[in-house]
């Protein structure tokens, strides 16, 4: 089941962090994202953190988790990727959708590991607190809540992922339909379940010369990849699945 994946999986991981420990090389910190981007948008096991998360804590191990795909609403069900897993992390890296465009990451923490900067000497960086982008910044966190950007990410998300796996009933090669919100990817695998790699990167070409934008990511490069803007609405969906369907269609019909 699910949570003995997750059981499983941080076994583990706390096998390999104990080795490097026995042999003097204690990790500073893990770093995680709470589901795999460029990994071929996978989400981690359940419970795989909620079982590692006191291993690192009895070891003084921190916990980054990158928020920099996933975070700011784009999972619909929740503002951050790691509010699926049920834990807090010690630090949260951001960027991206942080600034809708505009350049602009950052990184939130606890006010006791901020507090190990005080040093005497002054922590900064080149463009950090740059005012600009922290107005856009702050602008962007507006508007994802005074129009509901987040719960329209839930809603038309979930309506993008019915579409998918109907069209996926029809087309076997369409392996796997995962995500969240409009964060979602599509395996795509031949008939002897090996990665349809060719088959993915031609589809992602085709969409592209009907200028609809997506990307491919995985070990094997073949999960289609969809990372939506917030205000993605269900005409968008129809009009991406229409274009998907009709490149299908091209390939094997």
């Amino acid at each position: 089941g699910a949570h003995s994946t997750g059981r499983a999986y941080a076994l583990e991981a706390i096998s390999i962090l104990e080795k490097h420990i026995a042999l003097g090389e204690k990790p500073a910190a893990f770093l995680a994202e709470p589901i795999s981007g460029c990994g071929g948008q996978v989400p981690l096991a359940k419970d795989y953190l909620v079982e590692l998360k006191p291993f690192l804590e009895q070891h003084e191990i921190l916990l980054i988790i990158d928020e920099v795909q996933t975070g700011f609403g784009r999972l619909g069900s929740h503002f951050w990727g790691f509010e699926l897993h049920g834990i807090v992390p010690d630090l949260v890296i951001l960027g991206k959708p942080m600034g809708n465009g505009h350049p602009i990451g950052g990184v939130i923490t606890r006010t006791d590991l901020s507090a190990k900067f005080d040093t005497g000497m002054e922590f900064f960086s080149s463009f950090g607190g740059n005012p600009v982008s922290c107005a856009v910044g702050e602008k962007v966190l507006d508007i994802i809540e005074a129009d509901g950007l987040q719960e329209n990410a839930l809603a038309v998300g979930s309506y993008w992922r019915e579409e998918l796996v109907a069209l996926q009933r029809k087309f076997s090669v369409m392996a796997d339909v995962r995500g969240y919100g409009v964060f979602i990817g599509v395996e795509f695998l031949n008939d002897d379940l090996t990665p349809a790699t060719e088959l993915a990167q031609s589809i992602k070409n085709k969409m592209k010369e009907q200028f609809i934008l997506t990307s491919t990511d995985g070990p094997f490069d073949n999960v289609l990849k969809m990372k939506a803007p917030l205000c993605f609405s269900k005409d968008n969906v129809d009009e991406f699945m229409g274009k998907l369907i009709s490149t299908l269609r091209c390939i094997y019909m």
